[in-house]
């Protein structure tokens, strides 16, 4: 584990022109779309929670590679990429689409060493990969482990209550919400390899069990058993 340093292939001008057609793209996906695009029944499959997640996963990768020593830029542009037709193809070819779209703009829009470009590309098409992420490629493994990450914490907790509001459910079932994001969070412990991204597995979970109890401390009768075994954990997708 350490820091690895390469040139950099790309300028944060560049960095910041993917950023700003990753949000556009995502915007007119659900634009074009009559009835609102794919899954819009929930708040969270809007283009603005699409491009918020894909924010931090960028964050959460770029970190994650900086400490395991891999290409930094191969992850951040890999992972702002990776979501990018989420809004418009189905759950088991988004990756693929995803993959086609950061091709063509990486090979019209810049002078991209072309193994830069298949890295990048690769970890796109592999990031909803579910098997053992030792068999991966680094900057791909730092992608995926970003992914489950978002999930877990606070955010994956506020995500989930927010479900819970938009269901009618009351505030008594918080708790047991709460607890599917720990079980996600228990989930991605047994998931990640690299010895950051389990810190940060760790950290999170901590923080939402110390919000469930203060829930169960707080509120009068609350059990975390009286949720129904229906509430989903899939809340934001991957």
């Amino acid at each position: 584990m350490g820091v690895e340093i390469r040139e950099s292939p790309v300028s944060d001008e560049e960095f910041e022109a993917m950023r700003e057609f990753v949000h556009d793209y995502l915007a007119a996906s659900v634009e074009n779309e009559d009835e609102g695009g794919r899954m819009r029944w929930y708040p969270w499959h809007s283009a603005e929670y699409r491009f918020n997640h894909i924010l931090n996963v960028v964050d959460i990768a770029e970190k994650i590679a900086r400490e395991e020593g891999a290409n930094v830029d191969v992850t951040r542009v890999a992972a702002l990429f990776h979501d990018i037709a989420k809004l418009e193809a189905e759950q088991d070819v988004h990756a693929e689409a995803g993959a086609r779209i950061a091709h063509e703009y990486l090979t019209t829009h810049g002078d991209y060493p072309e193994s830069f470009v298949e890295q990048v590309c690769r970890a796109v098409e592999d990031h909803s990969y579910q098997g053992d992420l030792s068999d991966l490629a680094l900057e791909t493994r730092c992608l995926i482990e970003a992914d489950i990450l978002d999930k877990v914490g606070a955010n994956g907790t506020a995500l989930m209550l927010l479900r819970m509001g938009y269901e009618s459910r009351t505030h008594m079932d918080a708790a047991e919400m709460v607890g599917r994001v720990i079980e996600r969070g228990e989930d991605a412990k047994d998931r990640v390899v690299t010895d950051t991204a389990e810190s940060i597995v760790h950290q999170r979970v901590k923080r939402v069990r110390w919000f469930q109890e203060w829930l169960e401390a707080e509120v009068a009768d609350m059990d975390v058993d009286d949720t129904p075994d229906d509430v989903p954990t899939d809340v934001g997708g991957s």
